[in-house]
């Protein structure tokens, strides 16, 4: 059974995010610890409704009501070793995980406490559970210059050991990715990737914004290159690698319909790419989920889902990438 496969399979995923990744139960617990100031649920059978988003603007709305319940570095470290011990109970070995500092800088944890919590999970998450984790640091494109300004501080001034890269998420819609240049520019001259979201709710020219003005070497979404065939040409030829999550594009509406996501398309171009989860207990999905919606939009077998494992290594910044992919090529159920 291919869903066996799958389960046992060694991954890797490159884009998911740290609040969105908080499960019903750790959600719940902060609901809990926190009742009375927020309208999160406490009670984890409530949450399924929820999380039932009407567009992407309710999406948004809903995630950063769970970005609230994130109010000092335990409930950080909490969430992310929670995060970790979710991922590795998957076999997933390697994760950059995408996390928005400024988000909870904001709300008042310094900014040097909320690293060192990230760091704490990260080296227990390596020891306990053999799960490497990265770091990208992202700006809230909805917030935007300011957001962008102290999301950079935090990066080079803190530079967390695991910190990687440098994205740009949140809303694409009225948010322009130029404006945030000096930035990208900035943290890709101090030796952090860039691999900003785009075109997920918007048309190619944001994708050809995200290339051209920030430098992506990889993107988040990126999915309306289906769109244009010379951008898929493109990034084709540059092997510029697009991060895809079906099920979330589905679930925020961003595209109408599973059957109607452009995996394929995207796949037929030759466009790199790998398979992700986004923000998965919000979309009712998990990575080995994920990997099996790709396998039947794509209709490949066993050895065409270790191909797409072994992509995300390959499109990873791993810095053991040999190792996952032997390990990958070795797996058998």
């Amino acid at each position: 059974m291919l869903d066996v496969f799958v389960a046992g399979l060694p991954k890797a995923e490159l884009h998911v995010h740290q609040v969105g990744s908080a499960s019903p139960r750790i959600v719940a617990e902060l609901a809990e610890r926190h009742e009375g100031t927020s309208p999160v649920p406490a009670d984890p059978a409530r949450l399924a409704s929820y999380f039932t988003f009407t567009d992407f603007a309710h999406f948004v709305e809903i995630y950063l009501s769970v970005v609230d319940l994130i109010r000092d570095a335990t409930d950080v470290h909490m969430l992310t070793y929670g995060i970790a011990q979710e991922l590795a109970a998957q076999n997933v070995r390697y994760v950059e995980l995408t996390c928005t500092p400024y988000s909870h800088v904001k709300r008042g944890i310094p900014a040097q406490a909320y690293c060192e919590a990230i760091e704490d999970a990260r080296v227990m998450a390596e020891r306990d559970l053999g799960l490497v984790m990265r770091w990208v640091f992202d700006i809230p494109g909805e917030a935007g210059q300011p957001s962008a300004e102290e999301t950079l501080r935090v990066a080079l001034e803190c530079r967390p050991d695991g910190l990687l890269s440098f994205g740009l998420g949140g809303p694409e819609i009225g948010v322009p990715r130029p404006q945030f240049k000096p930035f990208f520019d900035a943290a890709r001259a101090a030796g952090l990737h860039s691999v900003p979201h785009a075109g997920e709710t918007t048309g190619p020219q944001t994708i050809w914004d995200a290339i051209g003005v920030l430098g992506a070497e990889r993107i988040g979404h990126g999915i309306s290159a289906a769109q244009d065939p010379v951008l898929l040409k493109y990034l084709a030829d540059n092997e510029i690698p697009l991060e895809v999550c079906p099920t979330s594009n589905v679930r925020t509406r961003a595209v109408a319909s599973i059957e109607e996501h452009p995996l394929a398309t995207l796949v037929a171009a030759g466009v790199p790419l790998s398979i992700n989860s986004d923000d998965p207990p919000m979309f009712g999905t998990t990575l080995n989920n994920e990997y099996l919606v790709a396998a039947s939009l794509l209709e490949l077998d066993e050895e065409g889902v270790r191909e797409l494992a072994r992509n995300a290594v390959r499109h990873s910044f791993a810095p053991h990438k040999a190792a996952l992919l032997a390990e990958i090529d070795s797996y058998a159920v």
